[in-house]
């Protein structure tokens, strides 16, 4: 059985709607969700999925905690990580909760795409489907670009352990991925640790701790990979941020030089906009009306009437306007 996949807790729930009601848009109630728990602060999106019959909620406690396991023991293992994150927060690992997501390789689909929450999608996942006939790992993306995210670029045991080829093509952002269950067995997984035990832990960027893992357990194991944006045609390629600026909105969907998004990720936004404009602060984002447009697709009578002046969602009253306030002028996305 094929499916999606998020991860979330109450904190992301307006981001979660919007999402659902995304995949909705395009195929019903019949693609099913699983949605799986950041923490144990789900209860409005609890309330959320029990109106709606094909979204569920992970909740095989044994296969969460062996996963919340398997990245403690890596961490335990890295030389500067804790050390680090004492410098930054109070918790002993940082973010744990986001490696939830890899429960999805325990179930409950054979193949599924995962999504994060912050995420509206846009068109059919066929595409990423198709090629999972033939890859065990599908993304598009171009997370490539930018390996200092992935992995500690400073660390001279990086290019022992993966190949330039590795390093220039097969990073990819955690936010979006196909795959399918069983691909990290329990016995694969005490071999990618012993590894890590032994010293490649240091290769992991400890302030991006899902996405490093990740990478490091697809190229390390060797798994098929494909990215789109390293196939497609330069005239068929889409973006997928949102920091994109020159997407056009047509009926509801994102077009990028007439190219039709498979997503559109609000990365690198906190979820905490989401929350102030939802309850009614006139903040202004890139793909604003598209975010509420969505948000609020089955209670249009509840989406915010904006009755303040609006502001930049990183703007500040100290400073002159900055090129990205001019753009946002120039299409009409605030008036002053």
């Amino acid at each position: 059985m094929d499916g999606i996949c998020t991860l979330a807790n109450d904190r992301v729930f307006d981001q979660v709607v919007a999402l659902l009601n995304s995949i909705e848009a395009i195929y019903g109630q019949e693609m099913p969700v699983c949605i799986y728990p950041y923490d144990d602060n789900i209860a409005e999106i609890t309330a959320e999925v029990a109106r709606r019959p094909h979204v569920t909620i992970y909740d095989n406690r044994d296969s969460i905690q062996q996963w919340d396991q398997f990245v403690r023991d890596i961490w335990d293992a890295h030389p500067t990580a804790k050390k680090h994150w004492q410098t930054v927060g109070d918790n002993e690992y940082h973010r744990v909760g986001t490696h939830r997501r890899y429960s999805a390789f325990d179930a409950p689909f054979d193949r599924f795409v995962y999504m994060d929450a912050d995420i509206l999608l846009m068109d059919s996942l066929d595409h990423i489907f198709t090629q999972l006939n033939n890859h065990d790992w599908v993304v598009y993306d171009y997370q490539y670009k930018d390996l200092s995210h992935v992995y500690d670029v400073a660390s001279p045991k990086l290019k022992k352990i993966f190949t330039p080829q590795q390093l220039e093509r097969e990073i990819f952002c955690s936010g979006f991925y196909g795959s399918k269950k069983d691909i990290f067995s329990v016995e694969q997984r005490k071999v990618l640790l012993k590894k890590l035990q032994e010293g490649e832990g240091e290769v992991l960027y400890d302030m991006a701790p899902d996405q490093t893992i990740l990478n490091y357990m697809v190229m390390r194991s060797q798994l098929s990979s494909y990215n789109f944006a390293h196939h497609l045609a330069k005239d068929e390629r889409t973006g997928c941020c949102v920091t994109s600026l020159n997407f056009e909105v047509k009926d509801s969907v994102l077009y990028d030089r007439g190219n039709k998004l498979t997503y559109i990720h609000y990365i690198g936004l906190s979820s905490k906009l989401f929350t102030k404009v939802c309850a009614g602060e006139n903040i202004v984002f890139p793909y604003r009306d598209l975010f509420l447009e969505y948000r609020y697709l089955h209670e249009p009578e509840k989406r915010p009437k904006f009755t303040t002046e609006p502001r930049l969602y990183n703007s500040s009253p100290n400073h002159p306007p900055s090129l990205k306030t001019r753009i946002f002028r120039k299409l009409g996305l605030i008036k002053n």
